[in-house]
Order: C-alpha cells, then sequence, then structure tokens
C-alpha cells in the first residue's frame, strides 16, 4: 500500500487553528552549530548564558567555541571522531558542545557520577579516543581508562569561569576536597588545551548536513540495560523549532533555569539548544539542592522553569519560599516523568500563591526522540492529559505489539513519528528495529513501549509505561492510578507504587510513600491512607503493603528509580 493511500488522524490540528500554532515547520539542512550561528548572528549582544553571575553574550561565545574548535583540531579530532563528555552543567560542556559539532564531531554525553563500569562500558561503546571529564572523577577515570581506545584526557573544573570571588569561595570550601590529578598523568587542564590550540590555522567548521550524526545520549535505565541513542543535526533542531512553536510563549531575552544536566535530552535539547535558538538566556548550574532552591530563584529570577516533576517537588518543600514573589515566572514546563494530577494541582496552587499568573504544562517524549514531543497547550489543560503533539510530529495509538490503529479513548501502545525520531540505537540493530518499524501508511514510528490513549481533540493520556503493568490474579493494575489516588490523600506530598511478588496472586502492588513536611508517619495514618484509597480503588489493586520514606531514590536525571525500588524488594 502507498503512503499517499492512508491518512493519518490529527485531530489536533483544531487546536492548532485555536492557539494559532502553525501545522508545519521549517528545518534548515544544517549543523546544530550552524543553527546556533545563525541564532547568535540576531542577537549578538544579548546574553546566551548566566553562570553564577557571570554574563556571557552570543559574539563572545561564538569566540569561545572557536577557541574550543581550535583546541579539538589540534588534539587531532575529525569529523566522525566520538567525543565523550563526562561533565556537569558548566560553560565548558556548553562550548563543547556545539564546538565539537562545528569540527564534525560525535558528542558523547556521559553522566559524571556514573560508577566506573558504567563510564568504561560507555567509552568502550563508542570507541571514543577523547575524553573531557569533570576533575573529581579523576579517580573512577584513572581506574578504568587503560581498559579503553582513550588517548586524549581533558580535566575541567566548575570554577574556570567562575566570578573571581565565588571561585576564591569554591576554592576555600568544595575545591579543597577535589584530589589533584598527579603531574605525571596523561592529563591536560582544560586552560593548557585552550592555549594549545591558538595556533591552530586552518578551517574548523566541517559544514555538517542535517542527517551527520551529531550527539549520543543513553535511556534512562529505568526499564533495563541502558542503550546509546544515536541523535543527528537534524534531530536536535528540528526539536529546538518546534518546542519555540509548541511553547507559543518564548521571547528573545527570556531567561530558562537550566537544571537539568546536559546528559539528559532535556537540559541539552530544551534547556541549552532551543534557549540559544530563540534568543534566550540560559542559567547554568552544576549542581542542584533543593535545600537552596529558594535562593537560586530569588537570585536569578527565571522567566521559565523546565524540569521533573521532583523539581517542583523541591519547590513545594522548600521552608524558605514563603511570601516570595513568583510574577516574573511566565512559563513552566514538567516532562521526562509522570507529574501526578495531585501534584499537579499542589504546584498551581502554589504559583497562585506565590503571584505567578500560570498553570504547570505537563509534556511527554523520550530520549529517543531527544525530549518532548507532546505539549499542554497554554490554557487548555486537560485531567491527566500530556498535551498535544508537537508542529509535524504524529501520535498514534496502536495494538502493544502491532501496527493496528485503535480508535479514540482505546487504550494501547503509545507510537511517535516525526522530525525529532532518533537514527537508532548504537550497534543494536536488532533492538533499533524492535524499536522504529515501518507502517503501512509508508512512515516509520517509534513504538515507545508507552500505553496510552488518544481523545477526539488529539489529546495523548499517558497511562503507564507497558512494563510497569502489575498484573494480579490475572488483572492488569496500572501503578500511576494508584499513586494519583494516593498523592491526594492531604498528608502526601508525592508516592510512587511497584509490584512485589505474591505465592498465589503473582503480584501485588506495594507503596512507598513520602508525606508532606511536618506530617509523622504512623500506623494511625497509613490506615488512613488505605481507607482514602478504597474510596477510589478496586479491591484488587489496593496496596498490598504501604512503607513510609523519606524520599524516594531517583535515577541519575532525576526520574523515581522504580527499578532500584524493585532490585531493593528482591
Amino acid at each position: 500500500m502507498k503512503k499517499k493511500d492512508i491518512k493519518i488522524k490529527t485531530p489536533w490540528y483544531e487546536m492548532y487553528d485555536k492557539i494559532g500554532m502553525k501545522k508545519h515547520l521549517d528545518y534548515p539542512d544544517s549543523s546544530i552549530y550552524d543553527l546556533l550561528v545563525e541564532s547568535a548572528n540576531k542577537y549578538l549582544e544579548n546574553i546566551a548564558y548566566n553562570y553564577y553571575g557571570k554574563l556571557v553574550t552570543y559574539g563572545n561565545m561564538l569566540v569561545q567555541i572557536e577557541e574550543c574548535a581550535k583546541g579539538l583540531k589540534n588534539i587531532g579530532v575529525e569529523e566522525g571522531d566520538i567525543v565523550t563528555l563526562c561533565l556537569p552543567n558548566t560553560p565548558e560542556a556548553v562550548i563543547l558542545f556545539y564546538a565539537i559539532n562545528k569540527v564534525g564531531g560525535v558528542v558523547n554525553l556521559i553522566h559524571p557520577l556514573s560508577g566506573e563500569n558504567e563510564i568504561k562500558y560507555y567509552l568502550n561503546l563508542t570507541e571514543s579516543k577523547y575524553l573531557f571529564f569533570i576533575d573529581f572523577t579523576y579517580e573512577k577515570i584513572a581506574n578504568i581508562v587503560i581498559e579503553t581506545k582513550v588517548e586524549n584526557l581533558v580535566s575541567i573544573t566548575v570554577k574556570e569561569y567562575m566570578p573571581s570571588l565565588m571561585k576564591l569561595g569554591y576554592m576555600i570550601t568544595k575545591g579543597r576536597k577535589v584530589k589533584k590529578i598527579p603531574a605525571n598523568h596523561n592529563v591536560i587542564t582544560w586552560a593548557n588545551f585552550i592555549a594549545n590550540g591558538k595556533d591552530y590555522v586552518k578551517q574548523t567548521n566541517a559544514c555538517l548536513k542535517k542527517d551527520a550524526y551529531a550527539v549520543i545520549l543513553y535511556s534512562g535505565g529505568t526499564t533495563g540495560k541502558s542503550k546509546g541513542i544515536v541523535l543527528s543535526n537534524y534531530n536536535f533542531n528540528a526539536l529546538a523549532i518546534s518546542s519555540i512553536e509548541a511553547c507559543g510563549c518564548l521571547k528573545e531575552k527570556d531567561s530558562v533555569l537550566a537544571i537539568m544536566p546536559i546528559f539528559h535530552g532535556f537540559g541539552i535539547g530544551i534547556c541549552i539548544h532551543t534557549v540559544f535558538t530563540f534568543g534566550g538566556t540560559s542559567i547554568i548550574l552544576p549542581s542542584f539542592s533543593s535545600k537552596h532552591f529558594d535562593k537560586i530563584i530569588k537570585k536569578y529570577k527565571p522567566n521559565v522553569i523546565a524540569g521533573v516533576p521532583t523539581l517542583y517537588e523541591a519547590l513545594l518543600t522548600n521552608k524558605h519560599m514563603d511570601n516570595v514573589d513568583l510574577s516574573f515566572v511566565k512559563c513552566a514546563i514538567s516532562g521526562g516523568d509522570s507529574l501526578s494530577v495531585s501534584l499537579k494541582k499542589k504546584i498551581d496552587i502554589f504559583f497562585e500563591e506565590h503571584n505567578a499568573n500560570i498553570t504547570v504544562r505537563e509534556g511527554y517524549g523520550l530520549t529517543e526522540c531527544v525530549t518532548g514531543t507532546c505539549l499542554t497547550p497554554i490554557d487548555y489543560y486537560r485531567e491527566s492529559g500530556i498535551g498535544i503533539p508537537y508542529p509535524d510530529t504524529y501520535y498514534k495509538i496502536v495494538e502493544p505489539n502491532t501496527h493496528n490503529d485503535l480508535g479514540y479513548n482505546e487504550e494501547g501502545e503509545i507510537v511517535i513519528s516525526g522530525p525529532t525520531i532518533m537514527v537508532g540505537y548504537l550497534n543494536e540493530e536488532s533492538e533499533t528495529n524492535h524499536a522504529l518499524q515501518r507502517h503501512e501508511d509508508g512512515n516509520i514510528w517509534l513504538h515507545t513501549g508507552d500505553l496510552g490513549y488518544m481523545d477526539n481533540e488529539g489529546f495523548i493520556y499517558f497511562k503507564q509505561r507497558l512494563k510497569r503493568i502489575i498484573v494480579t490474579s490475572g488483572y492488569n493494575i496500572y501503578p500511576q492510578n494508584i499513586e494519583n489516588v494516593i498523592d491526594s490523600h492531604p498528608s502526601v506530598l508525592m508516592s510512587t507504587v511497584i509490584g512485589i511478588p505474591h505465592p498465589y496472586k503473582k503480584q501485588v502492588a506495594k507503596a512507598f510513600i513520602v508525606l508532606k513536611n511536618g506530617i509523622e508517619p504512623s500506623n494511625k495514618l497509613k490506615e488512613e491512607i488505605l481507607q482514602h484509597c478504597k474510596k477510589s480503588l478496586s479491591k484488587y489493586s489496593l496496596p498490598y503493603e504501604i512503607v513510609f520514606k523519606e524520599a524516594l531514590p531517583k535515577t541519575l536525571v532525576g526520574k523515581v528509580a522504580y527499578r532500584q525500588l524493585s532490585e531493593e524488594e528482591k
């Protein structure tokens, strides 16, 4: 059957017309770096990034990127080479991201808090010869680097681009705890890396096309083995351009709190590349402390907050946010993990009480499509909904493990087609073919492994990851449904539910609950929550066990680590 013979349902187009969103956009046949240059030339005097109060304009950032590109060429980076960054959010990480792209390299982004064996795995998977790492990870690097193909090591410190006074304060407190790298080890500093490249006089721009490989990110690991996700220039540029259109309220000079880590699609794709595309300012922070969140908000006054639900949880639990005026916040987006209905209501009330005339807007996406591909429009929230698709992005709901389309409000697997869909998993042909499938309409669709449904207005509703279904006595239980009910209890801040083994029911639900500040755990409260659940849940889906915890374990990117809780139960 020919592609033109099948029409994809697009009920969300009526909503596009209501909110003035374009259905289709133009995407350049160029690199990530080229799109940055196009934007930077419009906004040369605008502030590109703010690092602890040190402000750098777009014009100056382009100079920094060129200096870095010369350094990369000086150590031998060629087009197609994979360069690994094991860094938190620092100016060097941002500069390297664009400089590597400029010279035609592929950026391999890994978490600096990864274990030794994880780092070794990422380096060997990519056969990377170049590694830029944050200084406090050196011991881990030193232990495994001989077992990899890495030939060039560059050490970076978070203090390098700090204002002078803050740099001094850092050295007196945290800096002195970082062990010095022995002088005889084959490692150069960032300063020497830049200095050594100054004499490079040849052209540094590789002039990549849109389909060239650009970035390798990693799946979050909550559902199994971590896989390298290969993304192209086109994927990242399409994300930036379509995100601006979907968001609908981003303006030149808007500041965005870049707390989401750069090794996550949300962090590098939205909080950095999208921000630079519309001429905004990224407020770069290498680490995040929920205890000091109030100081960050008060000092930087970000216009846009984008993060996972746990970021907003930190807002709600911070004891120093009373009477803080948040009228400067014009947009708040939650993604990367499911936001319960109850938690959303709490966040919205919080914003209202702090003079921010907004509600949090939930989105949805996967690293396999960089990050978000679906977002709640301004003023058009649907309870439990995750929004409507981005321009040029299409959603279908199919019967799991098939290509069979389901009707409106029928629950099935969410599949996505569009310009941000990954090239594939690195060295995983079978996994790639399972995730990316050509349907009878002729399009390639990403099978997300997530359950949900679509209503007749085109709003998407996320129900559950397929692998988080609990099957008890033949009945399917969706942990998120239980979490939504538990979270609506007045004493509960948030919860997560997993399946645990049962001798004859096969599995039952176990709930882990974090209480609000000042609420003490007790057997009486446990019984109250159970009675509360009985009002909304069927008997077979009630929590079999309830455990109170001070905090829920998180993955490296801040999602609730369901897998870790399951492993602990075993």
